[in-house]
């Protein structure tokens, strides 16, 4: 049995917050939950896929975040307690359908997660999602830590069934990714079924419609200010002319540094969890109480912009400050030594900043840059293409997922990345605005996400350019979840379709298409060549299954490679590939048997054929 599913109210257990978040979904009789993976979300789709095949729960991994939300949101309007997740950027892709299903509501309680990624550990972007909530008129929850991820998780159900509309679960990387003991609740029932009722005239937004159903949701965002004043989550700590505004894990950082900086007796605390609306009322009151205030948000002003202006409309006229310069900054994530600076700053308290140890006779540790594995296929993709367009000046649009990191050195394969799917439609632009040749990459998964309609964009436009899709058959910068075009079979699940790539690429209307092993690697750059020759739009599909991913099925036959003393020491195999298996004893080049994994791609690109398997059989 998964042990999120353990029906032992009072019970502790160590969790991770993503996982406390699963939980507090199934106390909340979740029946219904969709998904496109990104961290630092994903391990509460990971969990909730599991609990899926144990339980009565539905769970889909969607194509991508838009449709996740329109598939949630007809079952949330069928009457079924309904949840979606995604990483912040993702719901830029669902703000589409969020911004109207804000008007038509849902029947039952929905909740949309949306987890921010501040210092961006795995994002390509540090934005706020609270400005979803002031853009939809949604309300937004934010947990302070993994406990309370769970336990608040039951009252955003709860609260948009009360509004009728969904909910904003806004989290950020250091509540998903950090673990806690969790007091387990009790385990409601699940409803798996619904039904829907017709009503057009008030859930087929034509502007007639829509018109009305703004109205209503002004008025919903009346009753949730209502709510948000009286809410638990919204509460003030202490007493004395100072006052820090937080929310999220900012409110950890500042009860920690109120208690060592000894001043508590002078300083009271507002928390905001139900932190839009903000309650008026609540926060003017605090105002009042306070000579000097500071706000302490990670990300964007929001709740500072807000603050000011309910200080204005009670004519108050006090110290209000959060970002700027020697303050908070609008960069990266919190940390408790800066929050006690500038809380000490702010309110003229002397500090001792703590010392960081003498590390002067320390040697400097050397740096360690992201790396594709060792025997990624992506590797020796880019090897290939980077060969075949010896010569040309080219454009590298790139895309999101591992492929990504080959835009460093030694590979340099990526000039120019915006979002998901955006390596396609970039290479339209490219290919008309420019006379350079243009080779563009994406991944399997981020294909079917967001890279069709480029496709089609291509297609139709007659663009000039080659497309090489990384297919390594799984979902493999956020942990190996399922896509259309993965064999669901290596899972041992059935009921599932499975989407051809090559088929969907004919069908569009792309004429010239190949179909790649990208570890022959002669083979390969023949046949990228050929492709890169093609006028107009040509697509190459290089095949082969994520190491990784292929070792976790048992599909990986490990055999691993040596230098042998033919090698002149040319290093083509470091300099050009920069596979992590090799590494340099004094100034010979050798191979780590215990890493590589026997792709042999390295001994195919050797000048003295120096480079050959290892006889004896390497355990994995």
């Amino acid at each position: 049995m998964h042990k999120l599913l353990t029906d032992s109210p009072g019970k502790k257990m160590l969790l991770l917050g993503n996982e406390a978040i699963a939980r507090g979904a199934i106390e909340a009789g979740v029946a219904f939950a969709t998904t496109y993976p990104g961290t630092p979300s994903s391990e509460i789709s990971l969990n909730l896929f599991q609990i899926s095949h144990e339980s009565d729960l539905y769970f889909e991994y969607s194509t991508n975040e838009k449709v996740a939300l329109e598939v949630a949101s007809a079952a949330a309007n069928s009457g079924v307690r309904t949840f979606c997740m995604m990483k912040h950027v993702g719901l830029n892709v669902a703000a589409d359908p969020l911004m109207t299903l804000a008007y038509v509501g849902v029947k039952a309680g929905m909740v949309v997660l949306t987890a921010d990624d501040p210092f961006m550990f795995s994002s390509q972007n540090e934005q706020d999602n609270r400005y979803y909530g002031k853009l939809s008129g949604l309300p937004v929850l934010e947990p302070s830590s993994v406990e309370e991820a769970r336990r608040m998780m039951a009252e955003a159900f709860d609260l948009s069934e009360q509004l009728g509309e969904p909910v904003i679960f806004r989290t950020t990387t250091r509540v998903n990714h950090s673990s806690a003991f969790v007091e387990l609740g009790k385990l409601s029932a699940r409803k798996p079924k619904g039904d829907f009722i017709k009503d057009p005239f008030n859930l087929v937004t034509v502007p007639a419609v829509s018109r009305r159903l703004h109205v209503r949701l002004l008025e919903n965002w009346e009753k949730a200010r209502k709510l948000a004043e009286g809410s638990p989550y919204n509460f003030t700590e202490g007493s004395g002319p100072w006052g820090i505004v937080c929310n999220g894990v900012s409110y950890n950082y500042v009860s920690d540094a109120v208690g060592e900086l000894g001043i508590a007796d002078n300083t009271q605390v507002l928390r905001l969890g139900f932190s839009h609306p903000a309650p008026p009322e609540k926060i003017k009151s605090f105002l009042k109480g306070c000579e000097k205030v500071l706000v302490a948000e990670e990300g964007e002003p929001v709740m500072e912009e807000t603050i000011k202006a309910f200080a204005q409309e009670e004519g108050l006229v006090i110290p209000i400050a959060g970002k700027g310069e020697e303050l908070f900054s609008r960069l990266n994530e919190f940390d408790p030594a800066m929050v006690r600076r500038v809380i000490a700053d702010y309110f003229g308290v002397a500090y001792t900043d703590s010392r960081p140890p003498d590390l002067s006779d320390v040697p400097e540790i050397p740096q360690r840059p992201p790396n594709l594995c060792a025997g990624c296929s992506h590797r020796a993709t880019y090897y290939a293409v980077k060969k075949a367009a010896e010569g040309f000046e080219t454009v590298y649009p790139t895309d999101i997922g591992c492929y990504t990191l080959g835009f460093l050195p030694p590979l340099a394969m990526g000039d120019f990345l915006i979002c998901m799917g955006s390596s396609i439609s970039t290479a339209c632009g490219f290919s008309q605005a420019t006379d350079k040749k243009v080779i563009a990459f994406i991944g399997d998964s981020t294909f079917f996400h967001s890279g069709l309609t480029g496709l089609v964009n291509a297609v139709h436009n007659n663009h000039d350019f080659t497309l090489v899709i990384l297919d390594n058959g799984t979902t493999a910068m956020t942990g190996h979840q399922p896509h259309p075009g993965v064999d669901m079979d290596n899972l041992n699940l059935s009921g599932y379709g499975r989407v051809s790539i090559e088929a969907v690429v004919r069908a569009i209307g792309v004429k010239d298409v190949t179909v790649i092993q990208p570890y022959k690697v002669k083979k390969s750059i023949e046949a990228v060549k050929k492709a890169m020759d093609h006028k107009g739009l040509s697509v190459i599909i290089s095949q082969q299954i994520c190491t990784l991913y292929a070792r976790s099925l048992k599909q990986l036959k490990v055999r691993a490679f040596k230098v042998t003393d033919k090698c002149k020491n040319h290093r083509d195999c470091i300099n050009e590939i920069g596979c992590p298996a090799f590494y340099l004893d004094g100034e010979r080049v050798q191979i780590d048997p215990n890493t590589c994994v026997g792709c042999a791609v390295c001994a195919q690109i050797c000048p003295e054929n120096a480079i050959t398997p290892v006889k004896e059989k390497q355990a994995e």
